[in-house]
């Protein structure tokens, strides 16, 4: 997208993508699209700014992120997301697939906010060190030690698990 995209070209482009990324964040669809809603009315109204920006769209989804660890209310809830993108049926046990699904995100909601978001940017957005570190204001030597950090404490968590 250039300078020229007009606000609601934007919306209608990256939202879906900013409501999933949104989702990994916190882990519940309505605090993800609470998310979400909350950046793009703060970019409707800094619109003639962002819309200089060479990726506005790269610039939402950081404003995304730093909402996210501003918020103090969104990981009060654990609720889990009830609608999942559509998967092609396989031959696995489905119940097994969701049991793991629902391991996943109860691993994830544990994690402190800094290193949940280091994790879904690394894992999910698939950005390297440097694009984490311009999204989260940090040096990428600090972003390498939060996903470490992040890492270990899913480990911990996993093994405290398989010993109960």
């Amino acid at each position: 997208m250039d300078g020229t995209v007009t606000y609601d070209e934007l919306v209608r482009a990256t939202q879906p993508r900013l409501v999933r990324l949104g989702l990994m964040l916190t882990g519940n669809l309505h605090n993800a699209e609470d998310l979400v809603q909350t950046v793009l009315a703060r970019a409707h109204r800094r619109w003639d700014r962002i819309s200089s920006l060479d990726h506005p769209e790269a610039y939402l989804r950081t404003m995304v992120v730093n909402e996210f660890l501003s918020w103090r209310r969104i990981l009060k809830n654990r609720e889990l997301p009830l609608a999942e993108p559509v998967e092609r049926p396989s031959g696995e046990d489905i119940g097994s697939r969701q049991a793991l699904k629902d391991a996943t995100w109860q691993l994830l909601t544990r994690l402190p906010r800094q290193q949940r978001a280091v994790l879904v940017l690394r894992y999910y957005e698939d950005l390297d060190d440097a694009e984490i570190a311009d999204i989260l204001g940090v040096t990428a030597g600090t972003v390498r030690s939060n996903i470490s950090r992040a890492l270990a404490n899913l480990r911990d968590h996993l093994s405290t698990e398989e010993d109960d």
